[in-house]
């Protein structure tokens, strides 16, 4: 089919007589999320058309884009690998390469990367409910936009700003003379090794360029206003790679994927109902790491609860390793301004470095910064309801990938894909177009909550405002819970008095003419 031509109404986009670009489902992002939604289509929804469009010019998402030294996961890959392809490189804490070759090898099994199309970048998306299908306007590599219409739309793009990342207002730092980089933007080849390098941040990218760039031969000085909570553990599960040499591959990955996920949620509750237990616990491990002479109280303990932000994970130790070996050293304090060499900090003590890394947050997206109408209505999403953590109320036909901050991304993710497939197949059975979360009129004076609640993270906090609300029952809630997510999602009902199938196929000449 050629590309869309839409007449404007003031009901959206309403399909001209000719042939346009029609797909029964838009996946936006090529991801891990993304192609993960793929192969949960083509397994669950046989038959339907997709395709995926892809801002940047390579399968991955975060994990192509993110190059700096040491870039990994801080999760199993046994969780945060697909429910559907078993991990099975002995690393489980893995490198980003590696990660990328897992998306990549799972793109190219299930022939997804014909389906990919590359350098569409998504501007806006408007829905007709008399066409029964969104209009996607795209902007592709020469600058030139189209569009691309289909019934379902599948948002998987994450939610980090590809193009800006965080760094907060530094007085001064047009005065240094040296090189600043944020990790987001690493440049290729840089040369680090034997020179000064001070790293400012103490989230899981400053603890990962910690020790990678101090074993490349760089001295290595972490500057903190504050600290997080670290724990070490193995890179390696010895329970997973010992399974698989005695059990089929499939059964040795749901088993330890099961064992992981039951140890995630027990850590994770202990945090929420005896938080200075575990506080205690992670710094007498910290204190063991570290020796009875290092400053723990002041490098290592935050002055929030566990999981009040998300904890860093450093693989066998390495950050400590790196601290004990000299080559790397945490200084906790504030930042007064950058200086000719270095930094100035607000104890009156003067930092020199020949590179200063802001490691330093990123910025947050809503929606991949599309901006989405609702037959010519712009959609504020603030106003609305989450429905399940992957709908929004009165935006039909849309379903949104959005995981955990307490657990493993891809659990979420695989989650909403199969919950997105159930939408596609309930409607052909009922002969639908439309399936809308609608507010009940007796909840429309709900109180509501953050998107993300009890997680004060400031790469979240920053832009929470921003994010649809959650209510404080189901359907309404955002839970970050997979043990309960798995209720509300994948065993629950579809029709539950809120979620409303409607507009027959056939409705009208228009969407007839697209569905063929």
């Amino acid at each position: 089919m050629s590309e869309a031509r839409a007449e404007q109404t003031n009901s959206g986009k309403k399909m001209s007589n000719d042939a346009i670009d029609y797909q029964d489902v838009i996946i936006v992002g090529a991801g891990l999320s993304g192609i993960g939604a793929a192969v949960h289509l083509i397994q669950n929804c046989p038959g339907k058309t997709y395709t995926l469009l892809e801002s940047r010019k390579a399968v991955g998402g975060t994990w192509d884009l993110f190059r700096y030294p040491g870039i990994r996961s801080d999760s199993d890959m046994h969780t945060l690998g697909y429910n559907f392809k078993p991990w099975r490189e002995a690393k489980s804490i893995a490198d980003g390469p590696s990660i990328r070759k897992y998306v990549n090898e799972t793109a190219d099994e299930y022939d997804i990367r014909d389906k990919i199309r590359f350098e569409h970048s998504v501007k806006s998306a408007a829905w007709s409910s008399e066409d029964g299908c969104w209009y996607v306007d795209v902007e592709t590599a020469d600058g030139s936009v189209k569009t691309i219409a289909g019934n379902m739309l599948f948002m998987c793009g994450g939610y980090y700003n590809y193009e800006e990342a965080f760094t907060p207002d530094f007085k001064g730092i047009d005065d240094y003379k040296g090189e600043v980089i944020h990790p987001q933007f690493w440049p290729e080849n840089l040369e680090y090794k034997n020179k000064k390098v001070i790293i400012i941040g103490s989230g899981a990218t400053a603890m990962t360029l910690v020790p990678s760039m101090a074993e490349h031969g760089a001295d290595v000085t972490m500057v903190q206003r504050s600290p997080t909570y670290v724990v070490s553990a193995p890179d390696k599960d010895k329970i997973a790679n010992g399974l698989r040499k005695i059990l089929p591959e499939k059964w040795a990955y749901a088993i330890t994927r099961f064992k992981n996920i039951k140890l995630q949620r027990f850590m994770y509750e202990r945090t929420r109902t005896a938080p200075e237990k575990v506080k205690a616990m992670l710094l007498k491990m910290v204190r063991k790491e570290l020796g009875p002479d290092y400053d723990v109280d002041k490098h290592f303990t935050p002055s929030y609860n566990p999981w009040d932000q998300r904890m860093c994970l450093v693989p066998n130790s390495d950050l400590f390793q790196s601290i004990k070996s000299g080559s790397a050293k945490v200084v906790t304090e504030h930042i007064d301004c950058f200086t000719e060499k270095g930094l100035k900090l607000a104890n009156g003590e003067e930092l020199e470095a020949d590179v200063i890394v802001t490691a330093t947050g990123l910025k947050l997206t809503v929606m991949s910064g599309v901006e989405f109408l609702v037959d010519g209505k712009k959609v504020h999403f603030p106003d609305t309801f989450s429905y399940k953590g992957m709908m929004y109320s009165d935006v039909p036909n849309m379903v949104h990938t959005f995981g955990y901050v307490n657990a493993s991304w891809t659990l979420r993710a695989d989650l909403t894909a199969e919950y997105a497939c159930k939408l596609v197949n309930r409607m052909d059975e009922l002969g639908m177009r439309q399936c809308t979360a609608v507010l009940p009129v007796e909840d429309s004076n709900m109180p509501s909550k953050p998107w993300i609640d009890d997680f004060t993270a400031g790469y979240m906090s920053r832009v929470m405002h921003l994010f649809p609300k959650q209510g404080e029952k189901a359907p309404w809630v955002n839970t970050q819970n997979y043990i309960l997510d798995k209720k509300m999602v994948r065993n629950a009902a579809l029709e539950d008095g809120v979620l409303t199938f409607d507009n027959p196929k056939g409705a009208n000449a228009g969407s007839q003419a697209a569905a063929s």
